[in-house]
């Protein structure tokens, strides 16, 4: 049988790992010399559901300013995003 205080750090950890989640992340991408505005426009379309409008705006903010937060939630939310997005051949990371 398990000591109590065993059993109490895995109930605090598992806690802790839900607030964690709960907290709003930013998935954010970042610009580079290599992928052009229409690929990374077709990408937020598909991945993080942007309307046209909004991908194209994203896709100019990360043009002129080196990124752009494309999506906000938590981070079991915007991993997968995040994988897609690199998948892509985008830079991108979770912040």
């Amino acid at each position: 049988m398990k000591p109590l205080e065993h059993l109490f750090e895995s109930e605090v950890e598992l806690l802790v790992e839900e607030l964690v989640d709960k907290e709003e992340h930013e998935l954010v991408v970042f610009n580079d010399d290599v992928n052009t505005f229409d690929h990374v426009s077709k990408v937020l379309i598909k991945v993080c559901k942007h309307s046209q409008e909004q991908a194209e705006q994203c896709t100019m903010i990360i043009h002129y300013k080196g990124k752009c937060s494309v999506k906000k939630g938590s981070a079991s939310k915007l991993k997968p995003m995040c994988e897609s997005i690199l998948d892509a051949g985008i830079q991108a990371s979770i912040l």
